[in-house]
């Protein structure tokens, strides 16, 4: 659009120059004049694209090319010719349709979301257009994706699935990478962004670990049962030595020590048959 209205301001000039100059000249040639522009009009456009940045151009006269890599900014061709514009940018692609495939294990793997970003290799732009087209992405690129997805995700168990999510993925990008390393697309980054189970996986997965979590509740228990028992019985050992040590030490000398520390001086009274309280001191008397 922007060369067409630069075109119409040339050819606006143009007529206007002519025009100024028949008139002074006394030529009536006017009407010979406006089919010129007119045909100039339609042509000047057809002459002239553009290779914006991140793309690369490729003429082609009559479907055959004729040049090749044309580099970004203004570029000139005749009007039965055509510019190709491959874009080199980084680009993304993510699968429309969630894909279902399996498992090591042979569980099934359904709602699978991929998300890719690639590039077109600026020096292989010419061969990717002459062995597929513009339409790369869906010839090329799709199959391999859907391919290596069910091959990386055929590695793993559904557990792994799981834990080595991170593994997976780069086994997708390394499965994909080979397989369209040829057509000159470079494979950056893969993301596994999306999948699922069976529902009845999804109920045994969550049946297993709720008995893995009983299990650690009785074995925790367990081992602390197993604790305090055995606390009991060093506590009980303990008690036990320290009353052998303690008898062992115990001697009558010790014990008439204490008494004597004890006594008050008086002798006990020792009741008698008739009910008379005898007093031991006056027996000794």
């Amino acid at each position: 659009m922007i060369w067409l209205g630069l075109s119409l301001v040339v050819m606006i000039g143009l007529a206007i120059f002519i025009i100024d100059y028949c008139r002074k000249n006394e030529k009536k040639i006017f009407p010979m004049i406006l089919i010129v522009l007119f045909g100039l009009l339609l042509i000047i456009p057809g002459c002239i694209t553009t290779i914006a940045t991140g793309e690369v151009g490729i003429k082609t006269t009559w479907n055959k090319i004729t040049n090749v890599n044309m580099k970004e900014g203004i570029q000139f061709k005749y009007p039965w010719q055509k510019v190709i514009k491959m874009n080199i940018k980084v680009q993304k692609y993510e699968n429309d349709k969630s894909m279902e495939t399996s498992t090591k294990d042979m569980q099934v793997v359904n709602s699978v979301i991929v998300s890719l970003n690639y590039q077109l290799d600026e020096n292989k732009v010419t061969d990717m257009y002459r062995k597929v087209g513009e339409k790369y992405d869906s010839i090329v690129l799709e199959p391999a994706i859907q391919e290596a997805i069910k091959s990386a995700i055929s590695l793993y168990n559904a557990e792994e699935l799981v834990t080595k999510r991170s593994e997976v993925s780069n086994t997708i990008l390394e499965t994909v990478s080979s397989k369209v390393k040829d057509y000159g697309l470079n494979i950056i980054s893969v993301s596994l962004k999306n999948f699922d189970f069976s529902e009845e996986y999804n109920q045994s997965i969550e049946r297993k670990t709720i008995a893995e979590q009983n299990a650690l509740t009785a074995e925790q228990e367990l081992k602390t049962s197993e604790a305090n028992a055995k606390k009991k019985v060093i506590e009980a050992q303990a008690e036990a030595d320290a009353n052998n040590i303690k008898n062992s030490t115990i001697t009558d000398e010790i014990l008439t020590q204490q008494f004597i520390e004890k006594w008050n001086g008086e002798l006990p009274k020792v009741m008698g048959d008739n009910g008379n309280i005898l007093d031991i001191t006056k027996l000794i008397k």
